[in-house]
C-alpha cells in the first residue's frame, strides 16, 4: 500500500473514514445552505451571518475544555455516536422550519447554538479517537487522511449545495432540502462506529473522576513549549483569518456581485488547495516546527494578496493557495498536539486545541462581519492576514522565551560535573549488556542499554575470530 494511505490498512479506520466522507459532505453542504438561508431571510446581512457563525462556535469556546475531560473519562466510540445524533437532530429541526417557510433569523441563531453544543463534545472525542484506531507510527498519516477526507468533501459539498439551491429556486425553502440531506448523512457515521471491531481498538483506561482534572490538563499543556507555540498560531489564524464562510460570502456577493452557485464554487476552490495539502501531509512522518511557522506566515500573506485581486476569476484561481496554507497549518498543528500529549492527557490536550482553533470564532466572526459591512469585504482578508502574521511573530517569541527558561521540560542541561568535550556517560560494554554465549544475539541485536545509540552485537563466530586474531598479535 502507498505510504500516503498506510493507515487504511486498519479495518476500523477504514470504516471510520467511510462514514466521515459521507457526513463531511453533508456538513459542507449545510454550511453553504445555512449561510444562504441567513442572507435570504428578512434582516439578513454580514453582521447577522457573523452572529450565526459566532453562536455556532460559542459552545466550542465554553464547553470544549470540559468535553476533553469527558473524552478522557468515557468510551469515545459511544460518545461520538451520541454527539452525531445530537447534531443530526439539530439539522433536522433547521431543515423542517426552512421547508415549511417559517424560518426566522432568531430560529437560525438558536439552532446554530444547539448544533454547536453537539460539535463541542464531538471534536475532542473525534480527534483523540484516531490514536485508538491506529498506532503511534500512523497517527500523522491518519490525521492527514482525515483532513484529505474532510477537504474532499469540502471540494464536493459547497459546489453541490450551490447547484441544488440554485436549481430549487434559491430561496429559504431550497436551503431546507440541502440541510435535510446533512441530517441524514450523520447516520453513516453512527452506523460505521457501531460496526467497528472493539478488539482492535487501543482504548486507554478511563481516567477516574477527580477534582481539578481540567486544571491539571491546562497546567500540563502550558508547560509544553511546542504545544504553546501551536496554540498561539492557531488562535490568531483561526480567530481572524479562517472565517471563510463570512469572507468568501461577502466577496462573492458584495464585491463581485455573484450568486449562490459562484459562492459554492469558491468553497470548492479553497478545498482544491486543502486537499492537496492534506495528501502531502499524509506522507510526512515527522512534523517540524518550522513547517508550522512557515504555513502560518504563508496563510497571512496569501490572505492579504487575495484582498487585492481585481476579479472573481482571479480570486477563485488564487483560493487554492489559501486552502493549501490553511490545511498545512491545521493538520500539522493537530498532529503535533496528539503526538506530544501523554495518552491520559490526550483528550484534554486536544480539547484545549479545539477550544483555541474553533472557540476563537465567536470572538472573531462578529468582528470580521462588522468590518466587512463597515469598510468592505476586502478589508476582512487584510485584517485577517495582518493578525495572522502578528500571531506568528508572537508565537516564535513566546516559544523562544520558554526554551530559555531554566528547568522547563524541554531543556537539556549538561551536568556541571562533566567537563565540556568529555563523554557524559561511560559506554556500555558489549559483554555486560549482551552475554556472548546468548544464542539469539545477531548482527542487528541492540544492546539493552540507556540511550538511542547503543552498540550492536556481532555474530558469535565473528566475535570469536576477532578475538583469536587479537591474541595472535
Amino acid at each position: 500500500m502507498s505510504p500516503t494511505f498506510r493507515a487504511l490498512a486498519n479495518p476500523n479506520y477504514r470504516r471510520y473514514v467511510a462514514g466521515s466522507a459521507v457526513s463531511n459532505t453533508g456538513t459542507w453542504m449545510q454550511r453553504v445552505a445555512q449561510d444562504w438561508l441567513v442572507l435570504s431571510l428578512p434582516g439578513g446581512s454580514g453582521t447577522a451571518l457573523g452572529i450565526t457563525t459566532g453562536l455556532q462556535f460559542l459552545p466550542v469556546l465554553l464547553l470544549s475544555p470540559y468535553a476533553g475531560v469527558i473524552a478522557d473519562r468515557f468510551p469515545k466510540r459511544r460518545l461520538l455516536q451520541l454527539t452525531q445524533l445530537t447534531m443530526a437532530l439539530a439539522s433536522l429541526l433547521l431543515a423542517a422550519i426552512a421547508l415549511t417557510g417559517h424560518a426566522q433569523i432568531w430560529h437560525v441563531y438558536v439552532i446554530a447554538f444547539v448544533f454547536g453544543i453537539g460539535a463541542a463534545f464531538d471534536g475532542p472525542a473525534r480527534q483523540s479517537f484516531v490514536s485508538e484506531m491506529v498506532g503511534p507510527e500512523d497517527i500523522t498519516n491518519a490525521v492527514g487522511l482525515n483532513s484529505a477526507t474532510f477537504n474532499a468533501a469540502r471540494l464536493v459539498g459547497p459546489a453541490l449545495a450551490g447547484l441544488m439551491i440554485g436549481a430549487l429556486g434559491g430561496g429559504a425553502q431550497a436551503t431546507g432540502w440541502v440541510i435535510l440531506l446533512n441530517a441524514v448523512s450523520y447516520l453513516a457515521v453512527i452506523w460505521q462506529l457501531q460496526r467497528m471491531d472493539v478488539r482492535l481498538l487501543s482504548t486507554p483506561a478511563p481516567v477516574a473522576r477527580t477534582r481539578g482534572a481540567l486544571r491539571a490538563g491546562v497546567r500540563y499543556v502550558r508547560n509544553q513549549p511546542r504545544m504553546v507555540l501551536v496554540l498561539i498560531l492557531v488562535f490568531f489564524a483561526g480567530t481572524f483569518g479562517m472565517n471563510f464562510q463570512i469572507t468568501s460570502a461577502l466577496m462573492a456577493t458584495d464585491v463581485f456581485g455573484k450568486g449562490a452557485g459562484e459562492y459554492g464554487i469558491l468553497g470548492s476552490a479553497l478545498a482544491v488547495g486543502s486537499l492537496t495539502g492534506a495528501l502531502l501531509a499524509a506522507r510526512r512522518v515527522k512534523i517540524r516546527l518550522r513547517l508550522l511557522v512557515l504555513a502560518t506566515v504563508g496563510f497571512g500573506v496569501a490572505s492579504i494578496v487575495a484582498a487585492l485581486l481585481p476579479s472573481y476569476l482571479s480570486f477563485a484561481l488564487f483560493a487554492p493557495v489559501i486552502g493549501f496554507c490553511t490545511l498545512t497549518l491545521l493538520n500539522s498543528a493537530n498532529a503535533t498536539i496528539q503526538l506530544e500529549a501523554a495518552p491520559e492527557m490526550r483528550g484534554r490536550a486536544v480539547a484545549l486545541y479545539m477550544t483555541i482553533v474553533m472557540g476563537g470564532t465567536p470572538i472573531g466572526s462578529p468582528i470580521i462581519g462588522w468590518i466587512g459591512e463597515t469598510f468592505g469585504a476586502r478589508w476582512t482578508f487584510v485584517v485577517g492576514g495582518v493578525m495572522t502574521l502578528f500571531g506568528a511573530l508572537l508565537a516564535v517569541l513566546v516559544f523562544t522565551r520558554m526554551n530559555r527558561r531554566p528547568g522547563h521540560p524541554g531543556e537539556i542541561r549538561r551536568p556541571e560535573s562533566v567537563p565540556v568535550g568529555e563523554p557524559e556517560c561511560e559506554p556500555v560494554p558489549v559483554a555486560a549488556a549482551e552475554p556472548a554465549e546468548r544464542p539469539s544475539a545477531t548482527v542487528l541485536t541492540p544492546v539493552r542499554g540507556a540511550g538511542n545509540l547503543g552498540h550492536r552485537v556481532w555474530d558469535n563466530q565473528a566475535v570469536a575470530r576477532a578475538r583469536k586474531r587479537m591474541a595472535a598479535r
